[in-house]
């Protein structure tokens, strides 16, 4: 059963989603606070398995013990075959839930779980429904699977490796997602992910994406909580049209 989780964040103005991989975990709950004091709505969470990545990162009890009234846990999951593993993402308290298009034979049938799955947190909200795709993945690949997500997320660096810059290529391919979903007339989420920082972030903005994804531009160790407070000015700006 398709959710209406995600229609808040269609109110045509971008959205940040900040990793929290990035952050001092030995402090996630303050670090959490952080984020809530500066406006931000989403935290993100890199999930890598070094089999699809070659990076390993975090799991569900991560997730489980991030602890917030008011940020959306969104959680990415670059792992390998996903089906079997969903249910201990949405039971840790995963809100949103991304899987890559390139990292399961069966992609329906990954979003059809979700689709059923009860939200830990809220069980009249539901899951929203996401599904990522690497640089090098046509943007045609999510058409099949329109019916069954809320949320595309064009990643634009390859996922993995850290210190990569975001991809000139991301532009085209964003333009490319929106027409598809345009097409579909279906309310879905347009995201983008990976090398954003304090210098471009209002250029990605006004490429019309409802979510940017973003992280050691906040959590560099320096000044967290300025760092969040100016990556949101700078996307208020921009407007998202469909």
């Amino acid at each position: 059963m398709a959710t209406t989780a995600h229609l808040p964040l269609l109110d045509g103005r971008p959205h940040l989603t900040v990793g929290i991989i990035t952050a001092d975990l030995a402090n996630l709950g303050s670090e959490v606070r952080l984020l809530e004091d500066a406006g931000v709505e989403l935290v993100h969470i890199d999930v890598m398995d070094g089999v699809f990545c070659p990076t390993m990162t975090v799991g569900p009890p991560l997730i489980r013990a991030i602890r917030s009234p008011v940020l959306l846990k969104d959680a990415h999951l670059m792992i390998d075959e996903p089906l079997e593993k969903l249910g201990d993402f949405v039971k840790a308290g995963a809100d949103l839930v991304t899987f890559h298009v390139e990292s399961t034979r069966h992609p329906h049938r990954v979003l059809q779980a979700l689709g059923v799955a009860t939200n830990a947190n809220d069980p009249e909200r539901g899951i929203i429904r996401g599904v990522a795709l690497n640089p090098g993945t046509p943007v045609a690949a999510i058409e099949p699977l329109l019916d069954e997500l809320e949320y595309v997320l064009v990643l634009a660096i390859n996922p993995g490796w850290s210190g990569q810059r975001f991809l000139e290529s991301s532009e085209r391919r964003l333009a490319e997602a929106k027409e598809v979903i345009a097409r579909s007339g279906r309310p879905i989420l347009l995201g983008v992910d990976g090398g954003i920082t304090r210098e471009n972030v209002a250029r990605v903005a006004a490429m019309g994406p409802n979510i940017i994804v973003t992280g050691s531009a906040v959590f560099d160790g320096k000044a967290a909580a300025e760092n969040a407070r100016f990556m949101l000015t700078q996307v208020a700006p921009a407007l998202v049209s469909f």
